[in-house]
């Protein structure tokens, strides 16, 4: 059995890419101060997703909406 990790295969990249954004944009939107005190570092990273969570919201959604119709019809 072959196992190829999310770094390898691109349509898992992306998957956990959009789930990173969306996840921290909505723990954002619930505990505003948990993600504010990081914004350098490498829990800046979550700030940062989170920032293009709400700025970018509906590109964000098309490309979910996109990724759950490859994951289900391929």
């Amino acid at each position: 059995m072959l196992i190829i990790s999310a770094l390898f295969n691109f349509n898992s990249l992306l998957t956990v890419v959009l789930l990173l954004i969306c996840t921290c944009a909505y723990l954002r939107s619930l505990f505003p101060s948990l993600l504010d005190k990081y914004k350098t570092g490498f829990l800046g990273i979550f700030w940062k997703c989170a920032r293009i969570g709400e700025r970018k919201s509906p590109y964000v959604s098309f490309c979910c909406v996109a990724m759950a119709l490859s994951i289900l019809l391929w």
